[in-house]
């Protein structure tokens, strides 16, 4: 009687493997298959006859050999169970993700176990792999990191440009002032705003008003640098800091800009709209106590653009 129950239990446990939504692997000490359960059938394409006593490299040669089986060897050595997650490696094999999930995800994200076995002798001589199909979850955690990320982005910068808002401009410009005095690498400062930009709105409107911002910070994104922060101060006034440039430099930035916007022409119900900027440049020089000196500088600049008729730049005079 107890023999008989012993078959069937192992019976048992063979369908339960064979019925599992996870894929179960029984590799021999060569890492050659012996156990092949329906899921590894059915995302390999391989049939358990045909997975029998190949080695698991031959059938998967997208495993990092080295990686996997200095990993089975320490689990079996300690013996203790050892795992890898999809945060730190996607997957162990390569299966295409058949699950609704709006196409976010071509292949499997597998949690896998790898776990010795010991005989009745108490000699580790096979090593179970269990793989978990963790798609839904990995790929439900990019989603919300993706949308906090985004989150994050957009809480940085201005609603209307998409460049840097005021408070975060501000914080990039006390961080290279730092870095300035440290290493003494040079940084200037561009700030600019639209010419009689309050002439456009009471005679255009405010709609037109902003389409007119809009198109100044895109010429500036389009302009500026990867390394430099351009950023909105507030209503059509703008800012640029140039990290790593001296003077002359950002005054030819300055120059380029200001073409590029007098250059551009909206269309304003089938008719030209053209507009234009004055701008101010200062550079970082030792005289400065603090990050502001260099605005109020770039500022004062500004102003004298607009005193000697707009539509041009003036640079701060140096210490």
């Amino acid at each position: 009687m107890a023999d008989t129950f012993d078959i069937n239990e192992l019976h048992w446990l063979l369908d339960i493997v064979q019925s599992i939504d996870v894929g179960v692997v029984v590799l021999d000490r060569d890492y050659n298959v012996e156990v092949w359960n329906s899921f590894m059938e059915n995302h390999s394409g391989v049939s358990a006859e045909q997975a029998s006593r190949h080695s698991l490299f031959e059938l998967f040669p997208e495993i990092d050999q080295s990686w996997f089986t200095h990993k089975v060897e320490t689990a079996v050595m300690l013996g203790t169970r050892a795992f890898t997650i999809w945060e730190q490696r996607p997957n162990l094999v390569h299966f295409k993700s058949y699950q609704p999930i709006t196409g976010l995800a071509d292949e499997m994200y597998q949690n896998v176990t790898i776990l010795p076995l010991r005989s009745a002798t108490g000699k580790t001589d096979h090593v179970c792999l269990i793989i978990y199909d963790v798609t839904g979850v990995a790929v439900n955690k990019r989603q919300l990191e993706s949308a906090n990320t985004k989150l994050q982005e957009l809480a940085l910068r201005d609603g209307l440009t998409g460049l840097l808002n005021r408070r975060y401009w501000e914080s990039c410009l006390e961080r290279e002032f730092a870095r300035h005095q440290r290493y003494d690498n040079p940084v200037s400062l561009v700030i600019f705003d639209i010419d009689h930009f309050k002439r456009v709105n009471d005679t255009y409107g405010h709609q037109t008003g902003d389409e007119v911002i809009r198109s100044v910070a895109e010429i500036t994104s389009r302009l500026a640098r990867e390394t430099d922060f351009a950023g909105r101060y507030g209503g059509e006034e703008f800012v640029v800091l140039l990290p790593g440039t001296h003077l002359e430099g950002a005054a030819q930035f300055a120059e380029r800009l200001r073409q590029a916007v007098e250059q551009q022409v909206l269309d304003y119900q089938g008719s030209p709209l053209s507009y234009t900027i004055s701008l101010g440049v200062a550079t970082i020089s030792d005289d400065m106590a603090n990050y502001q000196i260099l605005l109020e500088r770039a500022d004062k600049a500004l102003y004298a653009s607009k005193e000697q008729g707009r539509n041009r730049v003036t640079l701060a005079p140096q210490a």
